[in-house]
C-alpha cells in the first residue's frame, strides 16, 4: 500500500482544473475556491451550484468534454467524471498534481477527510484503504472539536500576535502560549464554552503582565 506524504498546499492564485460538472465535482470546486485557487471546470454540463459559481465569475467554464492538452498548464487537476476512460486520460496528461475521484491508483495525491475549525484544519487519511473509515473518524473529530474550537483558534491567533508585542521575555511568552493550549483550557472550552475559555485566558494574560503568573 502507498504511504502518502502529508502536506498542505498553498493554492492561492494557482490554476486548478476540475474535469466533470456533477455533484462530486461541485464539492471539489468549492474546496479549491476556499483555498484561493483559480478554478476552471471542463464539462458539457454543470450542476446548479456550479452554474451559480460560473454566473458570479468564480469559475471559468469550458463547455465541452475533456480534450488532450486542456490541462498542460494546470498546477493541480481533479478528474471527477463517471467515465473511466476520461479519468484515465486526465491522469496520464496531468503535468503535476492529479487526483482521480475514487481511483487512488490513478492519482499522485489523495484528498483526506477534513475538519475545519477556523484557522485549524484536521486532515484524516487511511491512504486509500478505507475512505469510509476516514469519514467516520472525521465525524468523531467534529464532535470532539466542536465549533467553539474554531472561534477559540481565531482568538488564539490574535492573542499570539499580542503576546509577541507585549511579553518581551521569550521563555515567559512561550510558557504562556503553551498554557493557553493546555488540557485545562480545552476542558473549559468543552464544558463551559468559548466565553468561559476566553475569560480564563485573558485572566492568565493579565496576571502574567503583572508578574503574578
Amino acid at each position: 500500500m502507498t504511504t502518502y506524504y502529508p502536506a498542505f498546499i498553498n493554492l492561492i492564485g494557482k490554476k486548478c482544473v476540475v474535469v466533470g460538472g456533477g455533484k462530486i465535482a461541485e464539492r471539489k470546486v468549492l474546496s479549491l475556491l476556499n483555498a484561493g485557487a483559480n478554478v476552471t471546470v471542463i464539462s458539457p454540463d454543470l450542476s446548479s451550484a456550479l452554474e451559480r459559481y460560473k454566473n458570479r465569475g468564480k469559475i471559468k467554464h469550458i463547455k465541452r468534454g475533456y480534450k488532450k492538452g486542456d490541462i498542460k498548464n494546470a498546477f493541480l487537476v481533479i478528474a471527477a467524471t463517471s467515465d473511466e476512460a476520461i479519468n484515465s486520460m486526465v491522469s496520464k496528461d496531468a503535468p503535476f498534481l492529479v487526483n482521480v475521484v475514487d481511483r487512488p491508483e490513478l492519482a499522485n495525491f489523495i484528498v483526506p477527510s477534513v475538519v475545519n475549525r477556523g484557522p485549524m484544519t484536521i486532515a484524516v487519511s487511511t491512504s486509500g484503504a478505507s475512505p469510509a473509515m476516514a469519514k467516520a473518524v472525521r465525524k468523531e473529530l467534529e464532535v470532539f472539536y466542536n465549533k467553539d474550537f474554531g472561534q477559540y483558534m481565531s482568538f488564539l491567533k490574535q492573542l499570539r500576535e499580542r503576546a509577541i508585542k507585549e511579553i518581551p521575555n521569550k521563555k515567559e511568552r512561550e510558557r504562556f502560549l503553551k498554557d493557553v493550549a493546555s488540557r485545562e483550557i480545552f476542558n473549559i472550552l468543552r464544558e463551559k464554552g468559548i466565553i468561559a475559555a476566553k475569560k480564563r485566558v485573558v485572566e492568565k494574560f493579565r496576571l502574567l503582565k503583572k508578574g503574578l503568573c
